[in-house]
Order: C-alpha cells, then sequence, then structure tokens
C-alpha cells in the first residue's frame, strides 16, 4: 500500500514541490551539520562551512543533531595537485653535394651544410579545488533543500572557504526567494 502522500506528490507538478520545499526551508529555525564524508580534507571543509554559515545568520547552528529542525548532510573534497605540462618543436635541414673522378688523375668536390634549431618546454603549475555537494533534510528525512559547489580558488581565498561561501549565498537566496513567494 502507498502512502497518500506519496500518491500526492507523485501526481504533484515540478512548482508545486519546489513550493512545498521553499515553505519547509522557511520553518528551518535550527540547523545541525552533519559531518561530511570525502577525503581528510572533509572535516576541515565542515568548520569551514559552519562558519559560513553562521555568519549568514540565517539560522541557530546547533551541535546536538537532536535539537535541530533539518540537519546539513553531504560530501567534500579539498584537493592540492601538480599539472605538468611540456611541448617541444625542431627544425632540421641537411644537405651534402659531392662530386669524384678516379681515372689517373683523381679530382674531387665535396660540400655539405646542416642547420638547426630545437626548443623544448617543461612547466608545472599547482592547483587547488575543492567541490561539495550539501543537502538539508527535515526531520522526516525528506530533502527540502540541496545544492553542489565547486572552486579552484578565489583571488584571496582558498577554494575550500569559496565552496562554502558559496554555498551560503546558494542558501540565503534561496530563503529570499521563499520569502518573497
Amino acid at each position: 500500500m502507498i502512502p497518500l502522500l506519496l500518491l500526492c506528490l507523485a501526481a504533484a507538478p515540478a512548482s508545486d514541490i519546489e513550493d512545498s520545499s521553499l515553505a519547509q526551508l522557511l520553518t528551518v529555525r535550527r540547523v545541525y551539520v552533519d559531518r561530511l564524508t570525502g577525503g581528510e580534507t572533509a572535516a576541515q571543509m565542515r568548520d569551514i562551512l559552519i562558519s559560513a554559515l553562521n555568519g549568514a545568520k540565517l539560522f541557530v547552528l546547533t551541535e546536538k543533531e537532536e535539537r535541530a529542525d533539518a540537519v546539513l548532510r553531504g560530501s567534500a573534497e579539498d584537493l592540492i595537485f601538480t599539472e605538468s605540462h611540456s611541448s617541444s618543436d625542431g627544425i632540421n635541414v641537411h644537405a651534402q653535394a659531392g662530386t669524384g673522378r678516379t681515372s689517373g688523375t683523381a679530382r674531387g668536390a665535396y660540400g655539405g651544410a646542416s642547420a638547426g634549431d630545437s626548443e623544448s618546454d617543461h612547466s608545472t603549475e599547482r592547483r587547488h579545488e575543492a567541490i561539495a555537494a550539501v543537502r538539508l533534510v527535515n526531520k522526516d528525512g525528506d530533502v527540502i533543500w540541496s545544492t553542489t559547489q565547486e572552486s579552484l580558488g578565489a583571488k584571496f581565498r582558498g577554494a575550500s572557504s569559496d565552496v562554502a561561501d558559496k554555498i551560503t549565498l546558494r542558501l540565503k537566496e534561496d530563503f529570499e526567494r521563499a520569502r518573497k513567494r
């Protein structure tokens, strides 16, 4: 037997589902930021994300999941790697000429020419990349908001901070959109 709510959602147009999610977003007052899955840097990304969300003042952040209206879950990765680029070009020209005669008197003329140019270039560049996919889940386990953000770093901040700021900005924009409906 399929629950009635599931039947209503299956028949509901996408705009109704979006309206419902935005309405639920406005009811969130207290959020717990769960541990993010991913590499070793996921714990650091969680702390940066908590700081960015706290600065937005959209809701109270709690360290006790049972007190939260919603839980922010997801995964994150912050990678530092080196990109290598190599190229080489070369031009070579060779020419040979020669004559010879042997029959009593020996005559000979020989010549040669050669030119060459070769160039190679090798460069390495240190790159920094961060990505996070997060979702806000209500107490019933329904996802009411989600986003995926990535960054190669910003001019004056690292990639992880930039991703956390992008997530926070997207959440603020969606809160404003929900308030206007």
